[in-house]
């Protein structure tokens, strides 16, 4: 498995892209991630340290089933309770202290687990000049890996934080990460915190 950051230092065309950080998947939901605990202060200090360039990404439910088409429909019937028109919309936020963040850090919504299928994000990474993500949030296998395998398909160079991502299955995250680190090296960096704050000096 490879590690580390191959390609290079990071600079201005990179931006930390924090994915769905919030209340949402935090302990009092039913959609908990007992892993954020561990993974929040990680992203939270790379946040803190480069505001000005973080994208806070938030999972937005649907307001209600009629909302719903296909197999999202099976998804929410199964979770009626985190639908908005039942859910208390402090849920939605995110998490303490990333939300005091914002602004300066900005905030990008959607109601899939892709952040790309609209083309609103590519349009605002094209117009900030931006080619680098890194990458950190939940969870590593579903929304984490969404935004992951978008963003390689549009030639952005990725760099997972490998300390800054969780899941609530801990089968799906080390899958998940063995694929960063292995199939997809050539397109996929893995790398610390630690690691990249010493190569991001903007």
């Amino acid at each position: 498995m490879i590690e580390g950051l191959r390609h290079g230092a990071l600079g201005e065309e990179a931006v930390h892209l924090c994915v769905d950080i919030q209340e949402l998947f935090g302990p009092a939901s039913p959609w908990a991630v007992p892993w954020m605990e561990e993974t929040l202060p990680v992203a939270a200090e790379l946040a803190a340290a480069h505001v000005e360039r973080t994208i806070f990404t938030r999972f937005i439910p649907p307001r209600t089933l009629d909302e719903t088409v296909g197999t999202w429909r099976r998804y929410y019937e199964h979770w009626p309770q985190m639908l908005r028109e039942t859910l208390d919309p402090a849920m939605l936020e995110l998490r303490a202290p990333l939300r005091a963040l914002v602004p300066p850090a900005r905030q990008f919504d959607r109601m899939i687990y892709s952040p790309w299928v609209d083309g609103r994000l590519h349009q605002m990474l094209q117009q900030g000049g931006i080619s680098t993500l890194i990458v950190t949030g939940g969870e590593t296998d579903v929304c984490v890996m969404s935004t992951v395998f978008g963003a390689v398909d549009r030639g952005y160079r990725v760099v997972v934080v490998s300390d800054g991502v969780s899941s609530s299955a801990d089968s799906g995250h080390d899958a998940a990460m063995t694929l960063y680190r292995g199939r997809l090296s050539h397109q996929i960096e893995v790398a610390s915190r630690a690691e990249i704050e010493e190569a991001w000096r903007v």
